[in-house]
């Protein structure tokens, strides 16, 4: 029997990884959470000294037919070696993780709806929505205290990348979801509508 699955999308801090996690958690054993972010590129050598100045935001910067790839071996109920990445370094780290396939594989990232590969490998797909300025404050708390990163340094890369990725690529993708949540309501009750429509309730 193949796997289930979700993709889950949504703009930065919109709470799509919340989600994601807090539906794996509940899952457990019968989930296998896979990162969009695992597979981005390592960061081109002439911005090593300024890597804010990468466009993260854009479908270019992740390996997105590896992951395809990768989904294809797990659908086909073969294990895969997923790259695992140094986000302090900006680089791919030299070993990989070895994940089998679970009966429910749950894909996560900010372009993950906006790929058509990646769509067309999903049983059921969601975007987790959230206001603009809301998920501007999100993101300006988690930088500075997560990554210790200035104010004037996010709001930089935010105009810079963020936002016109979100425009050009992110917030389109919402129309590829099968089902839209509230980014803005509780976490428990998001679950429910999760494990709703995979009957996991």
């Amino acid at each position: 029997m193949k796997p289930i699955v979700l993709g889950i999308a949504g703009g930065t801090a919109s709470g799509k990884s919340t989600v994601a996690a807090a539906v794996a958690e509940h899952l457990g054993t019968d989930c296998l959470h896979l990162v969009h972010d695992r597979y981005y590129h390592c960061l081109p050598a002439h911005l090593v000294d300024t890597p804010t100045q990468h466009n993260f935001d854009h479908p270019d910067a992740l390996d997105t037919a590896l992951l395809v790839e990768h989904l294809d071996q797990l659908r086909r109920g073969e294990g895969a070696h997923v790259p695992s990445y140094d986000f302090a370094k900006h680089a791919r780290n030299p070993h990989t993780d070895w994940m089998e396939p679970r009966e429910i594989i749950l894909v996560e990232g900010i372009l993950v709806l906006s790929d058509s590969q990646l769509r067309a490998r999903f049983d059921h797909s969601f975007y987790v929505h959230t206001d603009d300025d809301l998920r501007l404050i999100r993101r300006i708390r988690r930088d500075q205290r997560e990554r210790g990163r200035e104010l004037d340094e996010i709001l930089r890369q935010y105009q810079l990348t963020v936002r016109p990725m979100h425009r050009e690529f992110v917030e389109p993708s919402r129309a590829h979801a099968e089902i839209v949540l509230d980014g803005t309501a509780r976490i428990d009750e998001l679950v429910r509508t999760v494990l709703a429509t995979i009957d996991r309730l």
